[in-house]
């Protein structure tokens, strides 16, 4: 049972499909970073504003203060329309990780269906390598017993086989024999 074509391919996709997962996970955190980074910086605007009102109110200077108090009042106008893309772009990244998860996940499976799979080929070609050992062996005894005109029967591989010898019984079992 070779692993089979079909499930070399769907190991593939799966592992295209993870990989574009990760680039639009990546996209999406990086539009995230760049929102809020935005909002860090209109905040600190915002704070330049204030100070600008508090430095010009006890120098006088009138357009420095409306300057100060129009660039407060813009960043808070600014900030609010960031909040909202900012959260938006929080449920976007969360559902997109989730997405990524799902395909790692599937990956993995694939990945883990292949291995099996190839263990387990792996230990059916020993069997069969075993066997063949075995069945060499025996018809080498049994080519040797006869070649020396004895009246040999062929050597046995298996278990079951070397139990129904009947010169194969075990003392201990010749005792049990002898018991009953």
């Amino acid at each position: 049972m070779a692993v089979s074509r079909a499930l070399r391919r769907l190991l593939r996709i799966r592992e295209l499909e993870e990989e574009q997962g990760r680039l639009a996970l990546e996209s999406a955190l990086g539009e995230l970073h760049r929102l809020e980074h935005a909002l860090v910086a209109t905040i600190e605007r915002k704070h330049r504003g204030r100070s600008l009102v508090l430095s010009t109110a006890n120098t006088g200077q009138l357009t420095d203060r409306l300057a100060g108090l129009e660039e407060t009042r813009s960043a808070g106008l600014h900030a609010a329309a960031l909040e909202p893309r900012i959260d938006g772009m929080g449920i976007e990244v969360a559902g997109r990780r989730k997405e990524f998860l799902l395909k790692r996940v599937e990956r993995r499976q694939a990945g883990t269906l292949i291995a099996e799979t190839e263990a387990q080929e792996a230990i059916e070609d020993g069997r069969r390598g075993q066997q063949s050992l075995d069945d060499w062996y025996s018809s080498r005894l049994y080519r040797v017993g006869n070649s020396e005109g004895a009246d040999a029967e062929p050597a046995v591989s298996t278990a079951r086989g070397f139990a129904a010898q009947t010169n194969a019984v075990s003392p201990p079992a010749a005792e049990k024999e002898k018991c009953a």
